[in-house]
C-alpha cells in the first residue's frame, strides 16, 4: 500500500474523520504530490522533498489567486501528512518551518512590457522542437492571458487560426472565444508544423518531448526558467504571465468589460484588480515627473 494511502487509511480508521474531510486531505496531498513529481498518478518520494519545493507550491497556489485561508489549509494539510510520517520513523519534515500566507491579498505582480518584449524579441527559447515548443508557451500564455490548466487542455481543434481565434475551456467547463494576434497566429503555425511531423495524429495542441500531453510542473518549469532571464520577479509562474497580459491591455486603454471576457472571470470585481495595478503605476510616473512630487 502507498504511503499516501496508510495515511488517509490511518484518518479514517484511528482519527474518525469524515469520508468529507478525508478526501480534502486526500485533494491537498495529491497536488502537491502531482507537483513535485510532475505526473499525475505518481506518488513522489515524500522523504526527499524539501522546504524549497514546499513554498514555491505555496506561492504558486498564491499566484494562482487561491485564497490565503485556503493557501494554509493545504499547508496544514502537508503538516498533519508529515507529522505521521515522523511518527513512522521517516526523517526529516521539510514543512516544520514554513508559515502559510497572512491574510490580505497583494497586488499582482507583471513583467515589465521591456522586459517581455526582450525575451520575446532576443533570446533564443531553445533548439529544435522544444525551443519552438516553449516559445509557444510563453507566446500563448502572454498573448492570450489563459491560465496554465486551459493551456494544458487545448487541443489542436481549438485552434482556427483562418479565424485568428482560439476556444478556450476554462473553470467549470465554461468554453469562451479568445483573439489571436496575428504575430501569435504566425507562431503557433509554425509550432504547428514541426509537432505534426513528430507527432502526427495527437490530439492535443502542446505536447512534451515525447509528445505527451504538458503537466502543470513542467509549464512552470519552462515559464520560471525563460522569465528569470529578463526579470528580477521572485514569482515567475505561468498566473504571472495572465496578470502582465491583463495589466498591459488596460495600460493601452483597452476596456475592462473587454478584459474580462478574455479572462474568463465570471464578474467584474476578478478584473478590478488590475486597475489598482495600474494607478500603482500612474503614482510612481507622477512622483518621477511632476516637478513638486
Amino acid at each position: 500500500m502507498r504511503i499516501l494511502e496508510k495515511y488517509l487509511d490511518h484518518l479514517r480508521t484511528q482519527k474518525r474523520y469524515s469520508d468529507h474531510t478525508v478526501a480534502a486531505y486526500r485533494r491537498d496531498l495529491e497536488q502537491f504530490g502531482a507537483f513535485v513529481s510532475g505526473e499525475e498518478e505518481r506518488e513522489p518520494p515524500w522523504e526527499q522533498v524539501t522546504d524549497r519545493q514546499v513554498r514555491e507550491w505555496l506561492m504558486l497556489l498564491m499566484e494562482e489567486g487561491m485564497a490565503p485561508r485556503s493557501v494554509n489549509r493545504k499547508l496544514s494539510s502537508l503538516k498533519s501528512f508529515y507529522r505521521y510520517l515522523q511518527r513512522q520513523g521517516y526523517a526529516g519534515n521539510p514543512v516544520a518551518m514554513v508559515q502559510g500566507p497572512r491574510a490580505g491579498k497583494p497586488l499582482p505582480a507583471f513583467v515589465r512590457e521591456e522586459e517581455i518584449n526582450r525575451l520575446l524579441d532576443e533570446y533564443d527559447l531553445g533548439e529544435g522542437f522544444p525551443g519552438l515548443r516553449n516559445r509557444t508557451i510563453i507566446e500563448i500564455l502572454y498573448g492570450t492571458g489563459i491560465r496554465r490548466a486551459e493551456l494544458i487542455g487545448l487541443r489542436e481543434e481549438d485552434v482556427r487560426l483562418e479565424e485568428g481565434m482560439m476556444r478556450v475551456t476554462g473553470k467549470r467547463n465554461k468554453q469562451r472565444q479568445v483573439p489571436l494576434t496575428p504575430a501569435l497566429q504566425r507562431v503557433i503555425e509554425a509550432y504547428l508544423h514541426e509537432k505534426r511531423e513528430l507527432f502526427p495524429g495527437t490530439p492535443w495542441l502542446l505536447v512534451t518531448d515525447r509528445g505527451h500531453q504538458l503537466y502543470p510542473s513542467f509549464v512552470y518549469r519552462v515559464v520560471r526558467k525563460y522569465l528569470g532571464l529578463v526579470t528580477s520577479l521572485e514569482h515567475r509562474s505561468p498566473h504571472v504571465l495572465r496578470h502582465t497580459f491583463a495589466t498591459h491591455l488596460l495600460d493601452h486603454g483597452a476596456d475592462l468589460n473587454a478584459i474580462k471576457e478574455i479572462l474568463g472571470h465570471a464578474n467584474l470585481s476578478a478584473t478590478q484588480i488590475y486597475t489598482h495595478t495600474t494607478f500603482e503605476k500612474l503614482k510612481e510616473i507622477y512622483k518621477q515627473a511632476h516637478p513638486r512630487a
